[in-house]
């Protein structure tokens, strides 16, 4: 029996976002648990669809003694604060440290953090731990589908393994295939020869989605090269919001030195030659809603993902942009959410179910050019956030999202949230009585994960571009640090490094 160490933090930051992440984001979690150190960790991630969880499940059922260090993770925002990222990984390192020699370590990391101190934040908490435990224990990490991965990354762990779906449904499963790297290493007593290739062109995250095409063949391809092979591969479409030269797609492999080079190759090939099918259409918030009031009828709503304000890539899920068309085309049976507003939903509790009376909803984190929506109101529905999830991906997560508020103007709800968390899971519509297929429309601010839950229910799935800083086109940003020649979308105009 060998005594393993595991922990991690996840953080996915969009360097262009308003807000950036504090302590006090870690400790809110945002739909994740909050930070936890020692043993507690344990506990925090029981019964959940977590990487972490599926790690220790597996390492557990090896007969392995686990020593848990620490676990952190928050709703995408700009960059994590020095004082969070050093607070956490310090306690992390800090407990490694004092557990004494270890066999091996786990590490459940994002791929795609960035610190007001460190463009590769990952790198840097695999550089700190490589640190303690020195160059003969094997370190292995699970990372996210939009991970960027680096050469530090690479170069530092042992092996690491990706997320195959997005909605990332197989999170808990791809801990337990990092852990089995792992006790692959301590059986053999080697370390497996590395692969990597990255490529040149952004994707944008709506087209990401592994339910189509051509994420969903590039995943079919990697697990048959895998079993023609025998090694193990991954593919990270990346995250095209993080302005650092590392930002992008990669295929990473790890296996015996002969095979590894070659089928990673075969990936990469299948990779670039799907770069004009990851092109995606966007609609514009009136055109959408119009053709929902159209398509969408009670029992096969029609679903639209507002996905510039995704709180799952940045976004604080508080732009009224297409909430203000749903209104403006008088739609019926529509419902939107999340829409995160503390201050109207404390409102709409002191008001009480039944009141009526004028919001002033959202626009909290400035998006140029726009205002809080004003309109009137009813008060049908209150809840205190406290539920558990029960689809796909967040199976088992226990939410805490404050209190909640489910408003009425003509046939529009809106469902209001004091904590930030991406709609995607039904369960937080029901929350407050709402039965999501029931509807004609239904509005998410989430950009994919809420396919999971959703899709199955859908007449049809429309990514709208309504005002939000989670920019659904890469080219739209304003890069100044990407490396050069990178295409900022499929087939896209080429980065340049702005003069001066």
């Amino acid at each position: 029996m060998g005594v393993i160490a595991v922990g991690g933090m996840q953080h996915e930051t969009n360097t262009f976002a308003p807000t950036k992440a504090g302590y006090a984001a870690f400790e809110a979690g945002g739909g994740w648990p909050p930070v936890s150190y020692g043993a507690s960790v344990l506990d925090a991630v029981a019964g959940a669809n977590m990487p972490i969880r599926g790690a220790i499940d597996h390492l557990h059922g090896a007969g392995h003694r686990l020593v848990p260090l620490a676990y952190a993770a928050a709703s995408p925002s700009a960059h994590v604060t020095e004082d969070a990222f050093e607070r956490i990984v310090g306690g992390l390192v800090e407990r490694l440290r004092a557990a004494g020699p270890v066999d091996g370590v786990y590490l459940d990391l994002h791929g795609a953090m960035v610190t007001e101190q460190h463009d590769d934040g990952e790198g840097e908490i695999l550089r700190r731990v490589r640190q303690v435990v020195g160059s003969r224990v094997p370190i292995v990490a699970s990372l996210d589908l939009h991970a960027n991965v680096t050469r530090r990354m690479l170069d530092v762990a042992d092996a690491m393994s990706i997320y195959r779906t997005y909605p990332h449904v197989d999170m808990a499963d791809t801990g337990a295939r990092a852990a089995a790297l792992l006790l692959r290493m301590l059986d053999l007593g080697a370390r497996p020869s590395k692969a990597m290739h990255r490529f040149d062109y952004l994707t944008g995250i709506p087209s990401q989605c592994t339910l189509i095409d051509p994420a969903r063949g590039l995943f079919d391809l990697l697990e048959q090269i895998e079993r023609r092979h025998g090694v193990s591969l991954s593919f990270a479409p990346g995250f095209p919001m993080a302005d650092f030269e590392e930002c992008g797609m990669s295929v990473i492999g790890y296996g015996d030195s002969g095979r590894v080079e070659p089928a990673s190759a075969e990936l990469a090939a299948a990779v670039r030659d799907a770069e004009d099918r990851f092109a995606l259409t966007l609609h514009e918030p009136d055109a959408a809603v119009q053709r929902a009031m159209r398509n969408g009828s009670p029992g096969a709503p029609v679903v639209l993902a507002d996905t510039q304000d995704n709180p799952g890539a940045g976004g604080n899920g508080d732009t009224t942009g297409l909430l203000a068309a749903l209104l403006r085309q008088r739609a019926q049976d529509a419902v939107l959410g999340l829409l995160v507003d503390p201050a109207s939903a404390a409102r709409a509790h002191e008001a009480g179910t039944g009141a009526s009376l004028d919001f002033e909803l959202g626009e909290i984190s400035g998006v140029a050019g726009h205002v809080p929506l004003r309109a009137r109101f009813t008060v049908e529905r209150l809840g205190d956030g406290r539920f558990t999830c029960t689809g796909p991906m967040f199976d088992g997560f226990r939410m805490n999202l404050g209190p909640m508020a489910l408003l009425r103007s003509g046939g529009v709800r809106v469902v209001l949230a004091t904590r930030k968390c991406q709609a995607a899971d039904q369960a937080m519509f029901r929350h407050l009585g709402v039965e999501p297929v029931r509807e004609r429309i239904v509005a998410l601010k989430s950009s994919v994960h809420f396919r999971a839950d959703f899709q199955p229910i859908a007449r049809e799935v429309l990514v709208v571009r309504a005002p939000g800083p989670a920019l659904a086109d890469p080219a739209d940003f304003p890069w100044r640090r990407l490396r050069p020649g990178i295409r900022l979308r499929p087939n896209g105009p080429v980065f340049a490094p702005p003069l001066g």
